[in-house]
């Protein structure tokens, strides 16, 4: 054999120097690896043997399986050392080999080396898939023992106390005014409707430098608002107990200073100090309200919707670190004048929402607003909550909260909540990926508590269809207790309440379908009626007694509403009061933390004849005849101010006085000679 054969088949490079004599004493057999990887054993106990393969198996089985797993795989090479060290070993090898039989296993090698190479690859492979069987097998095992082990503490349950249904999931066992982050972002809902491009395709990428000092859930920040500087606005923990934590909004001196003249702006009746003031306190909450309300008279939605997220955003800059809008327990006293412009500006945020499409934002707004203050319920949002949640198609959350508060609000006993659960119900069982078991459940409570709402509030069903554009039959028309009688003997409380809730959900009701139902449980109704069911005469009674009249937090809802049929339905003493889109009918029990210091209106200081118009009104007073108390009838007066002075505001217009020294403005056309 030539010297090239050797040194290949030594896995020697030429210049490299042979081994030592003692290198060949070593042997080169693996006799466990030998039995995993070669075949069965013959009778004698050893294994039949084939030239050239014990030569070049020792070779492989040198080279660590684990190893060849673990070492990354760089061009189907390992990145590691572990190549070289097996051609090292493999040229010890080779050596030892080459010197004991250099004829004859030379010559095998040189023709049955690149078979029996992919021999030995193939069980390498082999090995390799079996390891990662067992992986998988233990892996498998380890779920079944965790099943195993959630097996075993429920039957440990089952047998420690009494049967208890199994406990919902997670989404249902979270608290009914819990609210979720991600459903106060409008553009979670556009990206669910219209597409991720289409809604963020027109927004640059945020720059590195942030202009703002945090981020905000409520809003986000916008590059044209006036750098952020705290305008005074705080808020302090006052007390927390039995799980609930109390907070207030408190305002530092500088911001009650501001709010004077905030104040003495809105008596002004001129937009344009407000304007002003604004220029020097950008981010004043009440300014920026009561701006919004004139830019939304003047048809500017988007400016008006642009102050309300400033006003969010300043006053969530000033949240408390306990503060949380999500879990529900943390409480604002509506009482506070400081705390009702939250409450406002979410309102005011959740109705352009709706307005613009985004029903599931503004359902998550209106259950923030309720977990404020949930027994009060000082802007009474349960009026509104089932709107939304129909709007939104989120009938799970109506029926739940419906049957959760029944038992301590009587919620069946206003009329939206009683047609717009029923309504749920329905919607409910013409879902198709329900079982036909629920669905067939969905439509019998559906038809049982319409039926128990016709009756209740017979007089919803006329003005229901007329709005609906659709006639009735005769037979129900002509029906005394859906003729126009049960519409005038209902009390005046309830003939509102009717209106707001015809007046913003009427056109739920107009599908085919929903309308079908409806007419099919009116004349079981009828039938009832004729018969003379005793629970006609029990509701009637129950009509009676409820609603003679209603509470202030419903006629602030009914003003913040804006629905004409409903304001329309206000009673005289509300109508006549002045409303401040800042604060709308404030409560009567108050809570001031300061009070406005008595000063002259600015009226007083302009001319003769304003003076004197001024001296009309029942409310003025002398300098020196001032009353000393301030607090709330001190604001007493300053509401009886502003009625007047819109009484007399378009009389004021109406004098122009004429001043001999202003320069005369020449004609446009002048330009020729006059005789």
């Amino acid at each position: 054999m030539s010297r090239r054969a050797l040194r290949r088949l030594r896995g020697e490079q030429r210049g490299q120097e042979p081994l030592g004599p003692g290198a060949l004493q070593f042997g080169f057999r693996d006799d466990d690896d030998a039995e995993e990887e070669g075949p069965k054993r013959g009778p004698g106990g050893r294994r039949p043997r084939s030239p050239g393969k014990d030569l070049l198996s020792p070779l492989f089985l040198q080279i660590n399986i684990e190893d060849l797993e673990e070492g990354p795989v760089v061009n189907g090479e390992r990145s590691d050392g572990l190549r070289t060290e097996a051609v090292v070993s493999g040229s010890k090898r080779k050596s030892q080999s080459g010197s004991a039989e250099p004829r004859k296993d030379g010559e095998v090698d040189d023709r049955t080396g690149p078979l029996e190479q992919s021999n030995v690859s193939g069980k390498l492979r082999k090995k390799k898939k079996k390891q990662k069987n067992k992986k998988s097998s233990t892996g498998e095992t380890s779920e079944n023992g965790l099943e195993d082990i959630d097996r075993i503490l429920e039957r440990i349950e089952d047998s420690s106390g009494p049967h208890h249904p199994s406990p919902p999931p997670l989404s249902s066992r979270k608290h009914v005014l819990y609210v979720e982050h991600r459903h106060l972002n409008p553009d979670t809902e556009l990206k669910r409707y219209f597409g991720a491009r289409a809604v963020l395709g027109e927004q640059r990428p945020r720059q590195r430098q942030r202009v703002y000092p945090k981020c905000t859930w409520l809003t986000t920040p916008k590059s044209t608002w006036p750098r952020y500087a705290k305008p005074g606005l705080s808020m302090r923990l006052l007390e927390s107990k039995k799980g609930l934590s109390c907070f207030a909004f408190e305002h530092s001196e500088e911001y009650q200073q501001t709010q004077h003249k905030f104040l003495a702006a809105v008596e002004s009746m001129e937009p344009n100090n407000i304007v002003v003031l604004l220029q020097t306190s950008p981010y004043h909450v009440d300014s920026l309200l009561q701006l919004s309300d004139a830019c939304r008279f003047q048809d500017d939605q988007e400016m008006a919707r642009d102050l309300v997220e400033r006003a969010l955003y300043s006053m969530e800059c000033a949240f408390h670190p306990l503060f949380s809008l999500t879990s529900g327990t943390c409480r604002l006293d509506y009482r506070r004048p400081e705390n009702r412009s939250f409450y406002l500006a979410l309102y005011k945020q959740m109705s352009f929402l709706e307005k613009r499409g985004c029903p599931r934002t503004a359902l998550e707004y209106c259950k923030l607003i309720l977990s404020l203050e949930p027994d009060e319920d000082p802007l009474c949002m349960l009026l509104l909550v089932d709107h939304l949640a129909l709007r939104a198609r989120d009938y799970e959350y109506l029926i739940r909260l419906f049957q959760e508060w029944e038992a301590h609000r009587n919620l069946s006993q206003l009329p939206n909540f009683a047609f717009s659960v029923p309504l749920a119900y329905f919607l409910l069982s013409q879902q198709a990926d329900l079982p036909e078991q629920e669905l067939s459940s969905a439509r019998e409570k559906a038809s049982l508590l319409v039926r128990q709402a016709l009756i209740m509030f017979p007089g919803v069903l006329m003005p229901l269809l007329e709005c609906c554009s659709v006639r009735p039959d005769t037979a129900v028309a002509c029906h005394p207790f859906f003729g126009p009688n049960s519409e005038i003997s209902q009390p005046p409380a309830l003939s509102q309440l009717v209106s707001l809730y015809l007046g913003r959900s009427h056109f739920l009701w107009k599908e085919p379908a929903i309308m079908s139902w409806l007419e099919e449980n009116v004349r079981e109704v009828l039938q009832a009626v004729d018969a003379g069911d005793p629970a006609v005469e029990e509701c009637e009674n129950r009509r009676k007694v409820l609603y003679q009249r209603a509470p202030r937090n419903i006629h602030r809802h009914v003003v913040l509403s804006e629905i004409k049929e409903a304001v329309a339905a206000l009673p005289p003493d509300v109508t006549t009061q002045s409303v401040m889109g800042f604060d709308p009918l404030p409560p009567s029990d108050t809570i001031y933390s300061y009070t406005r210091p008595e000063r002259l209106s600015p009226v007083s200081h302009g001319n003769t004849i304003a003076l004197f118009f001024r001296s009309l009104l029942p409310s003025y007073t002398m300098e020196g005849e001032r009353q000393e108390d301030g607090g709330a009838e001190g604001l007493d007066h300053n509401q009886g101010l502003n009625r007047l002075m819109l009484a007399v505001r378009d009389m004021m217009a109406t004098f122009h006085f004429h001043d001999p020294e202003a320069p005369h403005e020449d004609h446009a056309e002048g330009d020729g000679e006059w005789d």
